[in-house]
């Protein structure tokens, strides 16, 4: 059965202007369960598909296709993906979901399976539409809120940043971090894009006269998506009448895309996580993302655990050409960590999608609530401002 993305909304209030192709997205990581409770160490690969709907089920979003191998389980979601490892599950819902409202039932999953919690990050871009968005979901104070109460009591406090340049607001990049002990090492990489280009967004229209393909399949090989990362099997999945997501696995490595192609509030994401930072050239990457989709604009958020060293390219900023860095920003996380952003607009942008014209900003070029209020979050750790507006 097909789904419209009018259906995926389901009873969450939508914008009448579009679709919120911008991701909210929850990562937490567990510690290892007693042996004597966990003999064979599947952790939270051990629960049932009742389980993982139930806190799906809260987060308003449904599962329409899944992949697994050795090393972890991804489902496509109606709206986004979810990955669950051992010790880890990744959830990532777009449109006006309710994603934080699942963490009780997370937690309550992973005390049954005698996992405590480690670590949790909670990142999202700028929404396109915020006044569209349902509580908890209003701002990010109230977003903070929220995760402290479940969070805050771990060994690193609860820490949320607004990185980006304050004068360009749309880019702003949100992120909310609290740990227990320093994590393993991993690069996990999330890029937002946004103005697609027609002809490339007309691809994942279905049975459109410009160019539409009929299934996600030609969507995956039309678009280039298939040669991004060709090591990776994909699962892939298209909506009607236009919207595609795929997620692609490759040994514990995962990618994710999501693309919301309509005039007007054209988006598209890609995520990697747990890829290998020696065996994938970091700039080279983002270059044949940017070849499925060429945005307009583009920002890329890079965390890191494990130090410079291990991350090697993956921890520097990324020389793309065609596109001017608006900002480039260093942000130290507790334990080690460390958050590299940058955001992008197109020199010669060319055909892009419209934007919308919704005004849902105050005059500071705020996020508000549903009441107006502005967003206030205050910066617990050192940021370092590396260069701005810099031609790469």
């Amino acid at each position: 059965m097909e789904m419209s993305l009018a259906d995926c909304w389901g009873s969450s209030p939508a914008s009448p202007i579009g679709f919120e192709g911008y991701e909210k997205r929850l990562e937490i990581t567990f510690s290892d369960a007693p042996v004597f409770v966990d003999p064979s160490g599947r952790g939270l690969r051990a629960l049932s598909r009742e389980q993982i709907d139930s806190f799906l089920d809260l987060a308003r979003c449904t599962i329409v296709s899944q992949l697994s191998n050795r090393q972890f389980d991804s489902y496509v979601l109606s709206e986004s993906s979810l990955f669950v490892y051992s010790h880890k599950v990744v959830l990532k819902t777009c449109g006006t979901t309710k994603l934080l409202l699942s963490i009780p039932r997370v937690l309550e999953l992973a005390a049954e399976l005698s996992l405590p919690v480690l670590s949790v990050k909670y990142s999202r871009g700028t929404f396109i539409f915020p006044s569209a968005q349902p509580s908890p979901h209003r701002s990010f104070s109230e977003e903070v809120s929220v995760l402290n109460g479940f969070f805050g009591g771990l060994k690193s406090g609860g820490n949320a940043y607004v990185t980006g340049d304050s004068f360009r607001p749309r880019k702003m990049w949100h992120v909310y971090y609290a740990t227990e002990e320093p994590e393993q090492p991993m690069v996990t990489l999330e890029m937002c894009m946004t103005g697609l280009d027609t002809k490339k967004a007309a691809v994942f229209f279905k049975n459109s006269a410009d160019g539409g393909c009929s299934s996600a399949k030609e969507m995956t090989k039309a678009s280039g998506i298939s040669g991004i990362i060709p090591e990776m099997e994909i699962c892939d999945f298209d909506f009607d009448p236009c919207g595609y997501s795929m997620n692609g696995i490759c040994g514990p490595a995962a990618s994710t895309i999501h693309v919301t192609p309509e005039e007007g509030f054209s988006y598209a994401s890609y995520e990697v996580i747990k890829v290998n930072p020696g065996s994938v050239v970091y700039s080279d990457l983002i270059k044949r993302v940017l070849a499925c989709f060429c945005p307009s604009d583009f920002s890329v958020a890079v965390t890191i655990f494990g130090g410079r060293g291990f991350a090697q390219t993956w921890a520097t900023g990324a020389e793309v050409g065609s596109y001017m860095c608006d900002d480039l920003v260093e942000q130290v996380l507790p334990g080690g960590g460390l958050l590299v952003y940058q955001s992008f607009t197109a020199v010669t942008p060319g055909a892009v999608s419209p934007r919308s014209t919704l005004d849902v900003w105050n005059n500071e070029g705020m996020e508000t609530t549903a009441k107006g209020e502005e967003m206030c979050i205050d910066w617990e750790v050192e940021k370092k401002v590396v260069k701005k507006d810099v031609v790469v």
